[in-house]
């Protein structure tokens, strides 16, 4: 059997302790997983100043040089796993039958990994809005006649990570370009990705020192985000919520993303249905960039029936069959609790679920051990109705009418809007809202990839800050 070790400033560590990891399917082993105690990771944490020195030592141009190198290892090179050897098809095999996301969305998901590995310059310069990176060689440069000073917040970046796509590994992976070590928590099902690009970054010349993951309980998680100065957390609500006022903490939570249409697009509803279809559905629904929501100051029922129409052609398939569309669960008691959830929550006045008499099936979907949630399509009377503002782990959308005026203080928190129009005074008011994180103005996708901008946050400013800085000019004397 495979086994998965820690790694600790670079070096494997096999522990004592380990977790199984069995595949969504057959329910056979997959791999043993080394476990780490928080005690072991705060003292390897104390380590990391020495790390992020090594790294500073490294000139801004050659790093990225490295970075690029680790892109291309990443998707070609055949990497050490544990005692072996893993190829990149056998990563996408194993991914897949640990997490249940069929291998199409595996390779599609790894790819964008790749794509930030191996554009690396592009990334940091929609981070740093094109700064010249010779600014983390020495701290201080002058640049369009104008001095620059940053200064590190931290001395390394912690990462809680998910198991639910390996798309979510392209926002920490810049840490290494920016010469900030790393201090990695995987997901339970989902450690593949993170030890992958650790192996590929050690491969092209990056000190290990600075790259570390340790599969961990709560304890140990909380320990990362306690010690590293700056951390990333992913999760949804309950495991983000208490770190809401923590500035050390980015948290990547529900993303609540909606499609919005303006008065004057509304009427012409029916161009935009296979654009609204597409963002709820892309990636088999599990991306906080998908929409879960769809709001119009009129048409609602029509946009609702249309999408269901649509949406109920999605069926689960076979988790290596190019053309699967949907996740299964890799633990089906998950998928039971949210459609079970779903249920209970339409027994409130207000609500229906529209694509059941589309597909004439359940929403909850089983063969075998595994489970799938089949796409829901929820149209709700009122914005108060508490599925009308929701997210779940598949293809899930309400849709809910309400006037343009109103709109942008009915949606709450968006991760991304995705707005419909024409109206220059409502682009406006969409300019200053602040319940939007990221704009989308005109047929766009909630789901569309802008590599020169932030995804959520800004590694960049979360890692460095910008001071106020001055020099008079140095005395010379003889002999010196």
């Amino acid at each position: 059997m495979i086994h998965i070790p820690a790694i600790r400033q670079g070096n494997p560590y096999k522990s004592l302790e380990k977790t199984t990891l069995v595949h969504h399917v057959t329910g056979d082993p997959l791999a043993e997983v080394s476990q780490v105690t928080g005690s072991m990771i705060a003292r390897d944490l104390s380590k990391l100043e020495s790390a992020r020195k090594e790294l500073q030592a490294i000139p801004a141009a050659e790093m990225l040089a490295k970075v690029k190198l680790a892109g291309k290892l990443f998707a070609t090179a055949e990497l050490p796993l544990g005692d072996g050897i893993q190829s990149f098809e056998d990563y996408l095999r194993n991914l897949s039958g640990s997490t249940g996301a069929p291998i199409v969305f595996c390779r599609r998901n790894a790819g964008k990994v790749q794509y930030v590995l191996e554009h690396i310059d592009e990334i940091l310069a929609g981070l740093t809005r094109g700064m010249d990176l010779r600014v983390l060689d020495q701290g201080h440069l002058v640049q369009d006649g104008r001095m620059m000073c940053f200064y590190p917040t931290t001395s390394s970046l912690g990462a809680i990570l998910p198991s639910n796509s390996p798309g979510v590994h392209s926002l920490w992976v810049p840490s290494i370009a920016l010469k900030m070590p790393l201090v990695l928590k995987p997901g339970r099902e989902e450690p593949w990705t993170p030890y992958r690009v650790l192996q590929a970054f050690k491969a092209a010349g990056i000190p290990g020192g600075a790259l570390n993951m340790y599969p961990t309980d709560h304890s140990g998680a909380g320990e990362i985000l306690r010690g590293t100065g700056r951390s990333l957390l992913f999760g949804d609500s309950t495991t983000t919520d208490p770190y809401k006022n923590d500035h050390r903490v980015e948290l990547h939570g529900p993303g609540y993303s909606k499609v919005i249409l303006g008065e004057d697009a509304a009427d012409n509803w029916p161009d935009y249905i296979d654009l609204i279809v597409e963002s709820v559905c892309a990636n088999g629904g599990r991306a906080c960039v998908n929409a879960s929501g769809v709001w119009t100051p009129r048409h609602g029922r029509e946009i609702a029936e249309a999408m269901a129409e649509k949406m109920a052609r999605v069926k689960p398939r076979a988790w290596d069959n190019p053309d699967a569309e949907l996740s299964a669960f890799a633990n089906p008691d998950i998928a039971d609790r949210i459609s079970g959830m779903i249920d209970g929550l339409l027994a409130n006045p207000g609500a229906e679920d529209l694509v059941l008499k589309h597909r004439g099936t359940p929403r909850l979907y089983k063969e075998g051990r595994c489970a799938w949630l089949q796409p829901s399509v929820v149209l709700c009377d009122s914005h108060q109705h508490p599925l009308a503002n929701k997210e779940f782990l598949f293809p899930y959308a309400s849709v809910v009418e309400a006037d343009q005026d109103e709109i942008l203080e009915l949606i709450g928190p968006t991760l991304v809007a995705s707005v419909i129009t024409e109206d220059v005074g409502f682009i406006e008011k969409l300019l200053s809202c602040r319940n939007i994180d990221r704009l989308n103005v005109g047929p766009l996708r909630t789901n569309i990839l802008m590599w020169d901008q932030p995804h959520e946050g800004n590694l960049f400013t979360h890692l460095y800050k910008q001071r106020a800085f001055a020099q008079a000019p140095l005395k010379r004397h003889a002999g010196v």
